[in-house]
């Protein structure tokens, strides 16, 4: 039997295919494309709930032409930007969205640099926001150009605000002995925590697999990321200690179910997953760190960037030469610790 969520509402086209909707009361009508029962479709209905409530019923009516905010409504509409992934249509949503509320009304056409770097600079006490509202205008200007809906550029020469981020935390292994030490083989926490270890993949991921990915003693999966741009298949040898977790586990066809039986969102997951970590006494880990974790101990076995790449399905070799380049640096202080000893620690 299946529960009916709020505001949704199905019908079925001229060819005889369903179709479903989220239609909140006085506001437009948002579509889903997934059908009710995959992952994807909870993810999509979060994303459809959050646009429906940010859109007023008539907002394209009341936006005037050439505006930033008729713009910005003439983008969310385009192919282009529905052919995006779920987590970068809400990203760069959430950048323009907070621009129109200011400046909606303003002609696109007086945008220029200057206001741009304006904007940036406003955010520089978070670097990563500001990075983000950049690279939400360069993909609105971008389309708008090819779609002549304007033929100014004002992102041209706008550059990113310099900074240093480690980003998630790095799981250790002393980290990894602490969580197996309060979650035990067969629980859920167990299991998220070998699956995101020996797929090396991300929390959209981790909640999407299942027995259905894990035959032949491999595991095959197509990674969420990007996956409608630039798909990426991982094909990897199931690692000892995951198939025995999946074997202890009471698990179905989805294997990381919410305690309605329902597959669980990626924000849903990695909420739940930052939860066991708390519980571990490890409120600083968090669902990404274990693929940082994986991509370490790769390189510290001395594996190559391109057999790094094929388990984590990098793209290119400057994002996995830092792990490299880490393990090298520690093997190479290793070596001189070792000589410095062999002459009894004189100064030299």
């Amino acid at each position: 039997m299946r529960i009916p969520l709020k505001y949704t509402c199905e019908d079925v086209d001229r060819h005889g295919n369903g179709r479903c909707y989220v239609r909140a009361p006085g506001k437009r009508r948002v579509r889903i494309r997934a059908l009710p029962g995959p992952p994807e479709f909870m993810e999509e209905y979060q994303a459809a709930i959050t646009t429906a409530a940010e859109a007023p019923l008539r907002q394209a009516d009341e936006a005037r032409k050439g505006s930033f905010r008729y713009l910005c409504i003439r983008y969310y509409a385009s192919a282009a930007y529905k052919a995006l992934d779920i987590s970068t249509r809400n990203s760069q949503r959430r950048a323009l969205d907070e621009i129109a509320v200011e400046k909606g009304a303003k002609p696109v056409a007086i945008m220029q640099p200057r206001h741009i770097r304006r904007m940036r600079d406003a955010k520089a006490a978070s670097p990563s926001a500001a990075k983000h509202l950049v690279k939400a205008l360069r993909a609105l200007f971008s389309w708008a150009n090819e779609a002549g809906e304007t033929s100014i550029s004002p992102t041209i020469g706008v550059k990113k605000l310099k900074y240093r981020s480690d980003g998630h935390h790095t799981w250790t292994d002393e980290e990894i002995r602490k969580y197996y030490e309060r979650h035990a083989l067969r629980t859920k926490a167990r299991h998220a925590l070998d699956l995101l270890r020996y797929t090396t993949g991300r929390r959209e991921d981790a909640r999407r697999l299942g027995r259905q990915h894990m035959r032949d003693g491999r595991v095959r999966f197509r990674q969420a990321k990007n996956e409608h741009r630039n798909p990426i298949d991982i094909d990897i040898p199931m690692h000892a200690t995951l198939a025995e977790s999946i074997a202890a586990a009471n698990v179905n066809m989805t294997f990381l179910l919410t305690e309605f039986g329902k597959p669980s969102t990626a924000n849903g997951f990695g909420n739940k997953f930052k939860d066991w970590c708390r519980q571990a006494d490890l409120p600083h880990c968090s669902a990404h760190g274990n693929r940082k974790a994986t991509s370490t101990a790769l390189a510290d076995s001395g594996a190559t960037p391109h057999e790094i790449m094929a388990v984590t399905g990098h793209q290119s070799l400057k994002e996995v030469e830092r792990y490299i380049k880490a393990a090298n640096r520690r093997k190479t202080a290793d070596a001189a610790m070792a000589k410095l000893e062999r002459v009894g620690g004189r100064p030299i």
